[in-house]
């Protein structure tokens, strides 16, 4: 089994990856909600998130000096790369430290330096422009932005009009239909979300 595979079942056997009727951040609904902050009580999962997200930018030759992971379910994944690859780590904080130091990027960072982000996972990436914002305005340079799962809801294509290219390890229908194709999830909740990712809106219509 390769490790996408074996990645992506662990997701369903932690219950990381949900079906219902959910309402996301975005204020989109959604029959399939990525719960990915479950991963701190998973240390095995955890460890190989790290690893494919690592790969994935080696793969992409992605230039950087240092990652950036996003608060707060990031900071957790974040981590594990770091630790993984010994690749220094910094995080905008969510608000401006208001005593101390007043910082708003935690760790040690130099101006002209190059960030790659790191998130768990992208809606329509309104939450990674709040985040790259603190970075930029400590004079840091962001490119690239890099996400476990992609829901191809449009974040790819906003971070694009700003000159940002996003990196997933996995999209979200490459995800359902794995466990699709290993029968942990039956063939009416993955039609369902097919739909749903096919055509968000219409598919929310009367729910």
């Amino acid at each position: 089994m390769d490790e996408r595979t074996e990645l992506a079942l662990k997701l369903q056997e932690i219950g990381a990856i949900k079906f219902g009727l959910f309402t996301l951040k975005s204020g989109l609904k959604s029959p399939v909600y990525v719960d990915l902050r479950l991963l701190i009580s998973y240390p095995d999962a955890l460890k190989l998130v790290a690893k494919l997200l690592a790969k994935k930018a080696e793969s992409e030759k992605l230039e950087f000096d240092a990652i950036a992971g996003i608060p707060f379910a990031a900071i957790s994944i974040a981590t594990a790369v770091s630790l993984e690859k010994n690749w220094r780590m910094v995080f905008p904080r969510k608000e401006q430290k208001e005593y101390g130091t007043k910082v708003s990027v935690e760790g040690k960072y130099s101006k002209g330096e190059t960030i790659l982000v790191i998130d768990d996972l992208i809606t329509t990436g309104g939450s990674k422009f709040e985040a790259i914002a603190p970075l930029e305005k400590e004079g840091l340079r962001v490119k690239d932005v890099l996400v476990l799962v992609d829901r191809e809801q449009g974040g790819k294509k906003e971070l694009l009009k700003e000159n940002y290219r996003l990196h997933s390890v996995f999209k979200i229908t490459e995800l359902l239909e794995l466990l699709n194709e290993n029968g942990k999830i039956d063939s009416l909740l993955y039609d369902s979300a097919k739909e749903y990712f096919a055509n968000p809106e219409k598919w929310g219509e009367g729910k």
